[in-house]
């Protein structure tokens, strides 16, 4: 896929777009990254550096890329989904540097018809696994109609 702006990607819109690009996807995996700077949402100019937690949602985001690249492939309009929650959250760094090149993996674990799946993520720093969790998410078939049933 030619570079993309995520805004193309994902339903997010700045200044809450927290990744930078998508690298590479497939069938079943994506990889994207997030440079960490000073103006990177929700840096904590004290500790120079992103909290760790932060990685749940670079995680999700990640996972929305790899469904819009799938929907842009597709020609289909890009769709909204939901961040049900995570499990087996490890993380082996309290924070993303100032500087560091974060390399987030996702790989599709399962899906079932529903719009219901789950997917391993991990963030890695030139190799080294900084946090890793299952994330679990969920895209109706049709969001908006799905919003209205559940407000």
């Amino acid at each position: 896929m030619p570079d993309i702006a995520m805004t193309e990607l994902i339903a997010h819109r700045p200044p809450m777009v927290l990744i930078d690009s998508l690298v590479s996807f497939d069938d079943d995996s994506a990889h994207c990254q997030v440079r960490i700077r000073e103006n990177s949402p929700f840096y904590d100019a004290e500790q120079g550096a992103v909290p760790s937690y932060i990685g749940s949602e670079y995680m999700a985001q990640a996972i929305a890329a790899y469904a819009g690249a799938h929907d842009l492939d597709q020609s289909r309009d890009i769709k909204i989904g939901f961040l049900l929650g995570s499990r087996k959250i490890r993380c082996h760094k309290p924070r993303f540097d100032h500087g560091m090149l974060l390399d987030i993996l996702v790989e599709k674990v399962i899906q079932d018809e529903s719009g219901l799946s789950v997917f391993a993520c991990r963030i890695e720093h030139q190799g080294d696994c900084l946090i890793e969790a299952k994330i679990n998410v969920f895209q109706p078939a049709d969001p908006m109609k799905f919003i209205k049933e559940n407000q």
